[in-house]
C-alpha cells in the first residue's frame, strides 16, 4: 500500500494532550496556572514589548541612523529601450504586456522608460513616464510615447 496523506498516521508518544490550566490542586496545574507567585509574568497581559531592556536606552535607539527615507517618494518599474526588441514592429507596448513577456516585476508600480539602448522597431509605447533620449529615440524609430 502506497503511502499518502489519506493513510499517513502520527507515530504512538509524538503528540501530547495539551496541559489543563486551572483545574484544582489535584492537576498539578492548579491555584497560579503555572505562572509562579506574583510578578509582572503572572498577570494578565504581563510582559515587555519587543527591544524592551529593562529601561536602559534600547539598541535600536543608542546606535545612530544616517541618511534619509522620503515616505512620500514614487517607486517605478524602470525599463530600458534595449529591452523592448522583444516585441514586434507596430505593437502596441504597455504595462500589461511588460509584464506578461518578464520585463517588470509589478503591475501595481507606474512603469518609466529609460532611453538606455538603441530601438530597432516602431512600436507605441504607453507608460507613466519617460525619459527625454527615450522619446527621442522612439520617435526616431518611427514608434510613438505615449504617457498615460
Amino acid at each position: 500500500m502506497a503511502i499518502s496523506l489519506k493513510n499517513i498516521k502520527v507515530p504512538k508518544g509524538a503528540t501530547h494532550k495539551p496541559k489543563r490550566r486551572g483545574r484544582g490542586e489535584g492537576s498539578g496545574l492548579g491555584k497560579t496556572s503555572g505562572r509562579g507567585n506574583k510578578g509582572q509574568l503572572s498577570r494578565s497581559g504581563g510582559g515587555t514589548r519587543v527591544g524592551f531592556e529593562g529601561g536602559q536606552m534600547p539598541l535600536i535607539r543608542r546606535i545612530p541612523k544616517r541618511g534619509f527615507f522620503n515616505k512620500f517618494k514614487t517607486e517605478f518599474s524602470v525599463i530600458n529601450l534595449r529591452d523592448l526588441s522583444v516585441f514586434a514592429a507596430n505593437e502596441v507596448v504597455d504595462a500589461e504586456k511588460l509584464y506578461s513577456k518578464g520585463l517588470i516585476d509589478s503591475k501595481s508600480l507606474p512603469v518609466k522608460v529609460l532611453g538606455d539602448g538603441e530601438l530597432k522597431v516602431a512600436l507605441t509605447v504607453k507608460a507613466n513616464k519617460f525619459s527625454r533620449t527615450a522619446i527621442e529615440k522612439i520617435t526616431k524609430a518611427g514608434g510613438k510615447a505615449e504617457e498615460i
